[in-house]
C-alpha cells in the first residue's frame, strides 16, 4: 500500500481537481459560443436560484456574472453535530468577467436560468468598417 493511500485512505487524491473545485473562476465554467445573431454565455452554476446571480454589463464593454455560493459547512443537524468527510465544492463568491467585442448590443442583453444554469444572450449588431480618405497634397 502507497504512503499516498494510507494517508487519504481509499480515495484517489487529485491536487489539480481539488485546485479546480476551489477556485471561483475554474469551478465557474462558462462557454461562450458566436452565432449569426447573437453571443451566447452559458454557465453552470448548479444549486444556485437567480436571486444567488447578478448579471451587469460594465463600463459598456465587459459581460460580469457573479454571486455567491452560501457556506453551509457550519450547519448543524437536529443533534447538533455534523462531520464532514470530504468538501470540493466551492463556496463563497463568484465572479466572472468577459470583454465584448464591438459589435454587441449591449443594451438589448437578455438572461435567462434554469435548472442551474444561466443563459446570456447578447445580440450583435453590424459593425461600420472604418472607411478610407483619400487626402489630396497640395503644393508643387
Amino acid at each position: 500500500m502507497s504512503l499516498i493511500s494510507q494517508l487519504l485512505g481509499d480515495e484517489t487524491y487529485d491536487p489539480f481537481l481539488s485546485m479546480i473545485n476551489k477556485c471561483p473562476i475554474l469551478s465557474t465554467p462558462t462557454d461562450w459560443k458566436e452565432t449569426k445573431d447573437s453571443h451566447v454565455f452559458i454557465c453552470d452554476l448548479p444549486g444556485l436560484k437567480k436571486e444567488d446571480v447578478k448579471v451587469e454589463i460594465d463600463d459598456g464593454k465587459v459581460l460580469q456574472i457573479s454571486g455567491e455560493r452560501s457556506n453551509n459547512l457550519d450547519e448543524k443537524d437536529e443533534n447538533n453535530n455534523n462531520k464532514w468527510h470530504h468538501v470540493e465544492r466551492f463556496r463563497g463568491k463568484f465572479q466572472r468577467r468577459f470583454k465584448l467585442p464591438k459589435n454587441a448590443k449591449v443594451d438589448q442583453v437578455k438572461a435567462n436560468m434554469e435548472n442551474g444554469v444561466l443563459i446570456v444572450t447578447i445580440p450583435k449588431e453590424e459593425v461600420k468598417k472604418n472607411e478610407t480618405k483619400v487626402i489630396q497634397i497640395e503644393g508643387n
